[in-house]
């Protein structure tokens, strides 16, 4: 019965054996038989096999969950729902230590699971009967916790509630990408010990801090990520790399068996996919350039077929991360990653609508079980946060937890896993030149603080350094001489945004800075470090659509990158007349650009494609180009610099080295890379670099790791009410 009890208490969801242990038999050092013999008894009572359940669920490896339904009883059926709550850590062996409820008293053959169908069915009865004094006990319990079922908070959170969540993974290394099942009992992520560049697995752990089971195996150097579970709660798709090599789309199933392919994918344009809410197909998103009908896709699991959906999507847009709603009328998804908003159609295909005009940096998304709202993560100066999205209204609500990224939502609960990363950025400084020891180069670090330093840009000169930092408690820009670390200084009035980084004019006297200034005046504002002068800048260009600028030789030019109706980003030349900027010319789809002094020319990424663009400085369109087809890789188009002499950098992330640097831009032929440093990641915000000094100026991760929150979602827990008079006398 203390088995059953626990059962009850969390219906619907997988209870470990060993939260049965600790709750059922408590003070003791029982075996894992005694749990056998007690699912084993209540199979006997409710006439059901264990490979045919009706009533009690094996989890190979996890635990059990209750399939049956609960049935509450009225008051006037003369049952008397108990007080207290109960929970699995504090079930009792007996059900008369449950609140104040009255015990009862069952045949000692029944309890045998002995006799005829009459004291099987008397047994089944008590049990339903006990079933519907736990789940009152567990409304009761909700009815002071709302959402407490779905995320198993302690009775304790109700007097000194520290958080709205728990962390259910606490191991070092990472763990990241969470895909919850759908009743919110399992949650399946990939884990990358100790920050291990020898590949990632996919694993599954009931919600309850268990320890996690082994879903993937993967040789080492294969990358096994990006989990999506199957509505139906039986099958888990996933990413299969080799860096380089391969790239497949693997799906399993959770009762066991082999693992299948569904589908081959370019290494180096990974895709994202999502379940169909039947279970039988997967959308795709959009290809890479050039090799197919753009757009989202479907691949119908029995058949094997594809088919593009059609909604008017073109080469210019890249939409990635599809979600189907759960009531199966629409898709949506992220267009034109990295600084994207959100769009969505119907299921079949139509008119595709946006429902963001934020062109923000989104860390993963999900809808909410009632297709009413979308839970987003979205990075804001150097953090990550959750936020609520009414779709209705276009409202947006901050969940109030920090450092929290890629949602998850269970489809049937609830309830909301999400990836909790706290990393510490310092600015390190490091040789240029290779290093052939193949340990990494020397890495000092500059102005150390317990905040978050980011964005380091070092002046053509070398003697300066602009970084973003929240080191005073708030994200501010700072300035000082690498060479002295006494000569740090804040720069008073200005608050930075935290996308591009800083960008200095050729004589190392000013830059330019896209932020926000004491009077709540978002532009872009030159700045002069040695004095601290802040001025802003009149353009014509919306305030909200500037991302980032750059100087060019002619002192009445600027180059800026602002966003472009929807969904676009465009590069625009302007001119000083007088006091007035006006347009000269405009080039459209440009996600970063930087100016090669040495070569007199623009180097610049496009939105959603792999590769390197030049054109001249007058930005002409018979001198644009392709001047590298492999790299930057599209969603790291800030990982890239140009040096004085016209040399270009690239820092890419690689299975045997977190930050390792690359020549690029020489056609076909890529030098091999130089490993900066093994372990450490580097920011994706970008880097810099002086070949007058032969030092590159990097971000990296003086602290890292990630870990797995669960929470009941908030707004359910907000709106959801209940009707609880009739459960009381």
């Amino acid at each position: 019965m203390g088995v059953l009890l626990a059962l009850v208490e969390q219906a619907g969801r997988v209870v470990s054996r060993d939260a049965l242990l600790a709750g059922v038999w408590p003070d003791t050092l029982p075996t894992n038989d005694v749990i056998t013999q007690a699912i084993t008894q209540l199979r006997k009572a409710f006439g059901e096999q264990r490979d045919n359940p009706r009533y009690i669920e094996t989890i190979a490896k996890n635990g059990y969950r209750l399939l049956a339904e609960v049935e509450w009883l009225d008051g006037d059926a003369g049952v008397q729902p108990p007080v207290p709550p109960v929970q699995v850590a504090a079930a009792a062996p007996s059900p008369a230590t449950v609140g104040t409820a009255p015990a009862i008293d069952l045949p000692p053959t029944a309890v045998a699971g002995k006799g005829n169908r009459m004291k099987g069915a008397a047994l089944a009865l008590a049990a339903l009967t006990l079933m519907a004094l736990a789940a009152s006990a567990l409304w009761l319990a909700q009815r002071t916790r709302p959402g407490a079922a779905a995320a198993q908070v302690p009775a304790a959170a109700t007097t000194a509630p520290a958080r709205a969540y728990q962390l259910i993974t606490s191991s070092p290394g990472f763990e990241i990408f969470p895909a919850l099942s759908p009743d919110a009992s399992q949650v399946a992520y990939v884990v990358m010990p100790d920050g291990s560049t020898g590949g990632s697995r996919i694993v599954v752990q009931t919600t309850d801090q268990s320890q996690p089971r082994p879903l993937t195996d993967p040789p080492r150097g294969t990358w096994d990520s990006a989990p999506a579970w199957a509505p139906n709660g039986r099958e888990i798709a996933f990413l299969r790399v080799v860096p380089g090599e391969s790239c497949r789309v693997m799906i399993m199933s959770l009762s066991g068996g082999a693992e299948r392919e569904l589908t081959r994918c370019e290494p180096q344009s990974r895709p994202s996919f999502d379940w169909s809410p039947d279970s039988g197909s997967l959308v795709f998103s959009s290809l890479a350039a050039g090799s197919g009908p753009p757009g989202l896709r479907l691949l119908d699991l029995a058949t094997g077929r594809w088919r593009h959906l059609a909604y008017g999507a073109t080469r210019r847009d890249v939409d990635h991360l599809p979600r189907f709603s759960p009531d199966g009328k629409w898709i949506a998804f992220i267009r034109n990653a990295p600084l994207g908003d959100l769009w969505r159609i119907p299921a079949g295909g139509g008119k595709a609508e946006p429902l963001t005009r934020q062109r923000a940096e989104f860390r993963g998304w999900d809808w909410t079980p009632d297709s009413k709202a979308i839970v987003l993560g979205r990075r804001v100066d150097g953090h990550t946060r959750l936020y609520r999205l009414d779709i209705a209204t276009g409202g947006l609500q901050d969940f109030g937890v920090e450092d929290a990224q890629t949602p998850s939502i269970a489809v049937k609960a609830d309830a909301l896993a999400f990836v909790q990363r706290k990393p510490r950025f310092g600015i390190y400084r490091l040789p240029l030149d290779p290093d052939d020891s193949g340990g990494g180069m020397a890495a000092e670090r500059l102005f150390a603080s317990s905040g978050r330093d980011v964005l380091p840009a070092v002046s053509p000169d070398g003697t300066q350094l602009l970084f973003a930092s929240d080191r005073s408690g708030d994200f501010g820009l700072w300035w000082g001489d690498p060479d002295r670390p006494d000569s740090l200084r804040l720069i008073e009035g200005l608050h930075p945004e935290s996308r591009h980084l800083p960008v200095w004019s050729r004589d190392s006297r000013r830059a330019l800075v896209v932020g926000t200034d004491h009077q709540g005046h978002f532009g872009l504002f030159e700045v002069q470090p040695e004095n601290g002068q802040i001025a802003a800048l009149s353009l014509p260009v919306k305030s909200e659509e500037l991302l980032t600028a750059a100087y060019l030789p002619d002192p009445r030019q600027l180059l800026v990158i602002a966003g472009s109706g929807n969904d676009g980003q465009r590069l625009l030349l302007l001119e000083k007349n007088g006091n007035r900027w006006r347009t000269l010319t405009a080039l459209e789809d440009v996600s970063a650009v930087k100016v090669d002094w040495s070569q007199q020319r623009l180097l610049f990424t496009r939105l959603g494609e792999d590769g390197l663009w030049q054109a001249d400085l007058a930005l002409s369109p018979a001198s644009v180009r392709i001047v590298d087809r492999q790299y930057p890789v599209s969603d790291r188009y800030h990982t890239w610099t140009v040096s004085g002499d016209g040399q270009i950098e690239y820092l890419e992330y690689l299975a045997s080295c977190a930050a390792s640097l690359r020549h690029i831009g020489g056609g076909r032929s890529h030098p091999r890379p130089r490993c900066l440093q093994p372990q450490q990641l580097a920011t994706v915000s970008g880097f810099s670099a002086n070949r007058r000094n032969r030092v590159v100026y990097l971000a990296l991760a003086a602290e890292d790791g990630a870990d797995i929150g669960f929470m009941p979602l908030p707004e359910a827990a907000k709106t959801k009410q209940r009707d609880w008079s009739k459960y009381l006398l």
